[in-house]
């Protein structure tokens, strides 16, 4: 019993669980039709009920009135002429093959009629073949045929004479039947009809929310929380909906301008610290130099490793101040410059720092932009330095210029290990270094390729190495 109880509960679960993963739509005209159902169905069974009855009640009545109108036919046949009796009732009984009206009512069935002797003997047999029927004092069902039984009410012959007046039941069961099958097929009818109304008529009831939904996918591709919503005419749930949602986006629009707003004011501060870094720095970098060539020894030492810093200071705080400058919007004032001309310049700066690489250029010459050239002087100088300080002594570092398809494509790739799968996501974030990644950089040198390149509407990406080989970046920009 346990067990059975469970599989039932899992079972209405199931079917709950289902129901609930139906579209609203379904499950509005789904309920509108089941309700349609059964009402129909209630109906359809009443009236099935009341009109079979009212066949079955005319189907009495008329095999009543057959048989009354055939007794009383034989009666008067009998009285008047009682000396041929035989033949007066044989007469009645085959006046009736193959007529289906009886009594002046058109029963539209088979007939069969009978007269027996009390012996049980036939005398005279008519209408449609039936079966014996066995005599019976009262209305009988044999055989597919409704009988009905009458004595012949006659004073001659002297013995007493029985009818049997048979219709048959094929017809008034055929209409029941046919009957039952209209209201069945008119109750799936209507159930059919009913979810289709419901489907169409909660089509229109949801094209408000299918509006709604359309307008914020809109939103959401624009990221423009100031698109309207529209409301629908009525003033119902939608309509408490619409407006609920454009107070939502009005609360997010002001939230986000607050932000920006925010964000602004800090790249603000940013580029405008870094500014004013840079003189006091310089400062200390020139007393810093000083210091160094009049020390001499232990002092000496101290005075050329504050100066490393301090270096390394005014290169960190140029860095912050390219890309504040890039946040804030502060572009540079662009001119037209042959890349491959940056390119060189970064390549020669840099062999006295390459440590035993073999640096490779290859620079067409009329590889024009329109950019700034200390920003493009550093994108380059940034992605040597990243491949030099990524390989081992005496690989190859190649870097290529020229001109494809509308662009200038400057590529940098190396000899080195490459970069795994799952840091090549990463690798252009800020402050970002590798897990082993010892060289002391700031993680800044990517994210100002991609500053600057996205500041002269380029684009940089880092592709699948050639032939076997490292990392391979590759910078896109606007042939001028």
């Amino acid at each position: 019993m346990g067990s059975q109880d469970s599989f039932i509960r899992s079972a209405a679960q199931a079917t709950s669980s289902a129901y609930r993963r139906l579209p609203i739509r379904w499950r509005l005209a789904g309920s509108s039709a089941a309700l349609t159902l059964i009402i129909l169905l209630c109906f359809a069974t009443g009236v099935g009920a009341l009109t079979t009855r009212s066949l079955w009640d005319d189907f009495h009545k008329k095999t009543t009135a057959g048989a009354t109108a055939v007794e009383r036919k034989l009666t008067q046949a009998v009285k008047k002429d009682p000396e041929n009796w035989r033949v007066a009732v044989t007469e009645v009984v085959r006046s009736y093959d193959d007529t289906p009206v009886v009594g002046g009512y058109d029963v539209a069935a088979r007939v069969a009629i009978r007269v027996v002797d009390p012996a049980g003997r036939t005398v005279a047999a008519g209408g449609s073949r039936a079966p014996d029927f066995p005599f019976h004092d009262k209305t009988t069902e044999y055989a597919g045929w409704e009988v009905q039984a009458r004595r012949l009410q006659v004073e001659r012959p002297p013995q007493s004479l029985r009818m049997q007046y048979a219709t048959a039941l094929t017809g008034v069961r055929s209409n029941a039947a046919g009957l039952r099958f209209l209201l069945g097929m008119g109750v799936v009818g209507g159930a059919v009809l009913a979810l289709l109304a419901g489907l169409a008529t909660a089509q229109r009831a949801m094209a408000p929310i299918a509006e709604l939904t359309s307008t914020a996918r809109r939103v959401a591709a624009a990221r423009d929380p100031s698109i309207r919503i529209p409301r629908p005419e009525a003033d119902d749930e939608v309509a408490e909906l619409s407006r609920t949602l454009e107070e939502m986006l009005a609360a997010l629009d002001q939230s986000r301008s607050e932000t920006e707003a925010a964000l602004s004011r800090q790249r603000e501060f940013v580029a405008d610290a870094s500014h004013e870094l840079r003189t006091p720095l310089t400062a200390v970098l020139a007393n810093l130099e000083l210091l160094e060539q009049i020390l001499q020894d232990e002092p000496r030492e101290a005075a050329h490793s504050a100066l490393r810093s301090a270096r390394r200071m005014r290169r960190l705080v140029g860095d912050l101040l390219l890309l504040a400058r890039a946040d804030a919007g502060r572009l540079s004032r662009h001119e037209r410059l042959d890349l491959s001309a940056v390119l060189t310049d970064a390549a020669e700066e840099l062999q006295a720092l390459a440590g035993g690489h073999r640096l490779l250029v290859q620079a067409e010459p009329g590889a024009t932009v329109s950019g700034t050239r200390d920003d493009l002087h550093r994108l380059t100088l940034n992605l040597l330095e990243n491949a030099l300080r990524h390989t081992a002594a005496g690989t190859a570092v190649e870097a290529t210029v020229k001109r494809f398809d509308g662009h200038v494509v400057l590529a940098v790739e190396d000899d080195g290990p490459g970069i795994p799968l799952e840091l090549r996501s990463k690798i252009f974030e800020r402050f970002f270094r590798g897990a082993g990644d010892r060289s002391g950089s700031s993680g800044l040198g990517l994210a100002i390729v991609r500053a600057v390149t996205e500041s002269h509407r380029g684009s940089v990406t880092l592709e699948d190495p050639l032939d076997g080989r490292g990392a391979r970046f590759v910078v896109r920009l606007p042939a001028a």
